[in-house]
């Protein structure tokens, strides 16, 4: 098969293993990467070798901006104490305890290598812990800690990677002279992401034209990647700054016309990415091992399974901590004293110590070390091994027993989306209703009518709101696709006609259903 083909059979076997994965109740991660080291092994299967550069733009850069345009700045202040803890003690606690255990089990590791080793398996990927716990609906805070975790703590990681490779590069390691570059690196990701943000809407307010739109979208993510990396920047701090900005001015310039298709692509796209990322990261082990001879394949095995029980050991014990000093010290209020921070209960103190599961920036970090003709890393081969252990191991143990833990901590949904999406329903309804003002007109007559009877529903708490316009439309938009579709079968129609009309069909389906948009 060419490469094409053998991709294209690679895609189709990540959606059979994702759909298997939705059927069974457990997160597809976990079934895509046992699936992808299966394949591996496969006489014919082709070795797809992921460049690490490639891999954290391609894979990384969509999916952090996908879900850092989801995330509620006001939610990520309300829970700075818990995610600070998360996205920096966490992950620098785990660096170097990982670091030392490597030194302990292999003594003539240097440092820079064993803190390169703990700064590539620190940072966890939520990307399996959401998939499970939306279906589940856990409490609010639980959710977004979860999610603010997977938008910053590889920032964290990868800083420290960086210094560590080049320590080890350098044979020595000057903090006065890293300090500076590590507040440049921070405040400048800090401005330069909104900068680049606002740059690139008054670029695009005046594109019109939908595939044009999307496109810049995903060239312009990629984009802002690629020049953090080359100002020395944060690559996820830069990323996640600029998908912020974008989110808070974006709904303001673009027309829902634009915006229903470019979520659906994006959507499609975030989703092939994550399926595609995970399977290559069960195919690398083919390689992996073969670049090892048995003996050293045996010890470093050990050395892997050593480390893997580590971090998640290092996670446990530190969110434990965490919980035992936030209780200890009472309720924690937020910085603009507006609502309380609940202090963390057993069962959602569980629940998060047990969302570590490992993902691509971890195999991709360890892959990005030097190996060229200069010389390889030290210890090149058994980061890397051990990266793809962890990143194994994780999904399978942690990924496959999240569901019973949740389930077991009988943790119940708060529903603050669900009284927000109310208030929010309510209020702009009732907005609708009062700009008609004193028209009489029959048109306005009519919309008043249809946005009191949903301001009614709104009020009585109905989720997704059915006015008589509602079915009345839904059955006449039945029948006049039953039409188009006569016409264009007696060819009284061709299919231009017909899918200018289908298009004008649907966009008047989604106006009269809100909850199935």
């Amino acid at each position: 098969m060419t490469d094409f083909e053998s991709l294209l059979v690679l895609l189709t076997a990540a959606v059979l293993l994702a759909a298997a994965a939705r059927r069974a109740g457990v997160p597809y991660p976990a079934f895509l990467a046992v699936g992808g080291a299966a394949l591996a092994f496969l006489p014919q299967t082709p070795a797809f070798v992921l460049q690490p550069e490639l891999a954290l733009a391609l894979f990384v850069a969509p999916v952090l901006l996908d879900a850092a345009y989801d995330a509620s700045p006001r939610d990520l202040r309300d829970n700075w104490l818990p995610l600070t803890a998360l996205v920096v003690g966490a992950v620098g606690v785990t660096t170097f305890a990982v670091a030392w255990v490597a030194r302990f089990l292999v003594p003539d590791i240097p440092w820079s290598a064993a803190i390169a080793l703990g700064a590539v398996v620190a940072p966890p990927d939520a990307a399996a812990a959401i998939a499970v716990l939306r279906q589940l609906r856990p409490p609010h805070r639980i959710m977004t800690i979860l999610e603010g975790e997977s938008l910053l703590n590889d920032a964290t990681a990868l800083f420290i990677y960086r210094i560590a490779v080049t320590a080890a590069a350098a044979h020595q390691f000057d903090f006065m002279q890293s300090a500076p570059r590590f507040l440049f690196s921070i405040a400048g990701s800090i401005v330069v992401g909104p900068v680049m943000a606002r740059t690139y809407l008054a670029l695009t307010r005046n594109i019109t034209d939908v595939p044009t739109a999307v496109i810049l979208q995903f060239v312009s993510t990629f984009s802002v990647w690629i020049i953090a990396e080359h100002l020395g920047l944060s690559a996820v701090l830069t990323m996640v700054c600029y998908a912020v900005a974008i989110a808070r001015r974006a709904p303001e310039w673009f027309p829902a016309r634009m915006r229903v298709p470019s979520y659906a692509v994006w959507e499609t796209a975030v989703f092939v990415l994550n399926v595609l990322a995970f399977v290559l990261i069960g195919l690398q082990i083919r390689p992996i091992l073969g670049a090892l001879e048995p003996a050293v394949r045996q010890r470093y095995f050990v050395v892997a399974l050593v480390i893997l029980v580590t971090v998640i050991a290092v996670r446990v014990i530190w969110v434990a901590a965490y919980a035992l000093v936030v209780r200890s010290l009472g309720k924690v209020r937020d910085a603009a004293h507006r609502s309380p921070q609940l202090t963390p209960t057993l069962g959602g103190s569980a629940v998060v110590a047990w969302c570590g599961m490992r993902g691509i920036v971890t195999l991709a970090a360890a892959l990005a070390l030097p190996d060229g003709s200069e010389g390889a890393f030290p210890y090149r081969d058994l980061i890397v091994l051990t990266a793809f252990c962890v990143v194994l191991g994780t999904l399978l143990i942690q990924g496959l027993t999240l569901k019973p833990l949740l389930l077991a901590a009988n943790i119940r949904t708060d529903d603050v989306v669900g009284r927000e999406v109310a208030l929010a329903r309510t209020r702009a309804i009732q907005a609708a209703v009062d700009s008609l003002g004193k028209d009489r007109s029959a048109p306005a007559t009519a919309v008043r009518e249809e946005l009191t009877e949903r301001l009614a529903s709104a009020r009585r708490g109905v989720t997704s709101p059915r006015t008589p316009h509602d079915r009345l439309r839904r059955s006449a938009v039945a029948i006049a696709r039953r039409t188009l579709l006569h016409l264009r079968e007696t060819d009284t129609i061709g299919d231009d006609a017909f899918h200018i009309v289908e298009e004008e069909l649907d966009w008047l389906e989604m106006s009269g259903t809100p909850g199935d948009a």
